[in-house]
């Protein structure tokens, strides 16, 4: 039996995103519990598909007595603010001073934070961590799979543990998988040796998903190399948002043998190098992506549109409407478009009441260029408190609290409706309609402000699935973004031009 410290500090940050992290995003959560410290922090987890939790239950079957330290997360947007990282880093690394002496550490990050004062956010708290436990004590973190894994971050902790699926219905699961990894160092005494290989390209996140090639053969690849070289390894295909150096894909491996983890990791480095061209995705313009969806949609069977340039689990703050405008331009029928987060519009709908109409000035707050306010008159048809429990594969066991939230039926389109929410959170839940009476599969169209994690819930009950590219911070060719600090020489999208510095 050993004492084990367990802490986390979430925080996927798109450096170009129009708004910042402030402590009160964390307090908040954007779907995630809230800031907890100390022992709150494992009721407050309990029951939810978060790395933590896997960990947490893995520990303790193993017999081990836990201490919490601290835990925070919160929506993606630009920079943690300097007062918000310094006060969670902080109260993070003090209670695990209070705690010591530990005989390990197990942290849930996720591994593409950038703060005001730091650009790589967990190799300055796995610093700090390390500084407080000594050199002695196993450090473990598991991480997104969009981490952008920096030198820092391979050297401050003894191993790092990556989810293998996006949508991320693993997270639970990969912190039960870095438990292991932490309880085999506390049984033997020993360290396992690593290993560590960058890429030269960027992808964007849609063509990161799991379900389709080529990540889904990678992955497949991936784990049959852990079988025959008995490491464990993590393909990571990065956050390609965050403006500095080590931006990008990379992978790791870990393992008793050294020459076994390193030719495994050669061997995984290459066969991603070797999929670059497949990394292409057809994006959709969002009349071209209405249009279609009108045309093949069906009650029962809904196409699916991904509004992934605005989507909140990528720093969007889900309120351009660019989609919206075409769905009312082209009279669509039996369409639903949410979650388009605007508490104004929210909070006036609840003052309005249900089955009452009104001129709304709906979204364009973030003055995104391209975008503006949607102009209209909707009616207020149903109204939510926003808290409910979501069921679906990625959020399983997430308890919301999304603000007012209410569902409007355009006038001048009355087959088109709309999901407000007054707290950022992408739409990869079907409960989040539910709440508003809308069942998902008996519309036609489906318009979600999300990039992969819909669908884990949507994709079974979708006919299609449509990528749009609408005006949003989340752009899906990374190419488009004004980098600054990238490394020089990185393709800026898959077979794309080289960055020049």
């Amino acid at each position: 039996m050993a004492r084990i410290a367990i802490g986390g500090f979430q925080h996927e940050t798109n450096t170009f995103a129009p708004s910042r992290a402030d402590y009160l995003a964390f307090e908040t959560g954007g779907g995630w519990p809230g800031v907890q410290y100390g022992e709150p922090i494992f009721g407050a987890l309990e029951g939810a598909n978060i790395p933590a939790q896997g960990a947490i239950q893995a520990l303790r079957s193993a017999g081990h007595t836990l201490v919490g330290t601290a835990w925070a997360a919160a929506s993606p947007s630009a920079q943690v603010t300097k007062e918000a990282f310094e006060r969670i880093a902080g109260e993070l690394v003090a209670q695990l001073k209070k705690a010591l002496p530990v005989d390990g550490v197990y942290l849930d990050l996720h591994g593409a934070m950038v703060t005001e004062e730091f650009e790589d956010g967990e190799g300055e708290i796995l610093r700090r961590v390390r500084a407080a436990i000594g050199a002695r004590v196993p450090l473990v973190a598991s991480l997104d799979l969009h981490g952008n894994v920096t030198r820092a971050m391979v050297a401050q902790a003894d191993a790092l543990v990556g989810y293998r699926t996006y949508p991320h219905v693993d997270m639970a699961d990969t912190g039960a998988r870095a438990a292991l990894l932490l309880d085999a160092m506390l049984k033997t005494g020993q360290r396992p040796a690593k290993a560590y290989a960058t890429l030269d390209f960027l992808t964007g996140l849609p063509s990161q998903c799991s379900f389709i090639e080529p990540c889904k053969g990678l992955y497949a690849h991936m784990e049959t190399l852990e079988r025959a070289g008995n490491a464990v390894l993590t393909f990571m295909p990065g956050f390609p948002m965050a403006d500095f150096e080590e931006c990008g894909m990379t992978v790791l491996g870990y393992g008793k043998d050294e020459a076994a983890v390193q030719s495994a990791v050669a061997k995984l480095r290459g066969a991603v190098n070797d999929a670059e061209k497949d990394f292409v995705m057809e994006l959709h313009l969002p009349e071209a992506a209405v249009a279609r969806a009108r045309a093949r949609g069906e009650a029962g069977k809904p196409v699916v549109i991904a509004d992934t340039q605005d989507n909140p689990g990528a720093g969007g703050n889900g309120d351009t409407t660019g989609i919206l405008a075409a769905l009312v331009r082209q009279r669509a029928q039996e369409a639903t478009l949410g979650l388009l987060i605007d508490p104004e519009a929210a909070k006036r709908s609840h003052e309005i009441g249900i089955g009452f109409a009104s001129a709304f000035s709906l979204g364009g707050r973030s003055k995104i260029p391209g975008d503006a306010p949607f102009e209209g008159e909707f009616t207020v048809e149903r109204l939510g408190e926003g808290r409910f429990t979501c069921t679906g594969p990625m959020f399983k066991g997430f308890r919301m609290d999304l603000g007012p939230m209410a569902l409007l039926r355009s006038k001048a389109a009355p087959g088109v409706r709309v999901a407000l929410a007054s707290r950022k959170c992408q739409a990869a839940d079907k409960e989040m309609f539910r709440h508003l009476g809308v069942e998902p599969v008996r519309e036609r169209v489906m318009v979600l402000k999300s990039s992969v994690h819909f669908r884990a819930d949507f994709e079974p009950i979708a006919k299609e699935v449509l990528v749009a590219k609408s005006p949003g911070p989340a752009l899906a060719d990374p190419a488009e973004f004004p980098w600054k600090r990238l490394r020089k020489g990185m393709r800026m999208r898959p077979l794309g031009p080289v960055y020049q510095g």
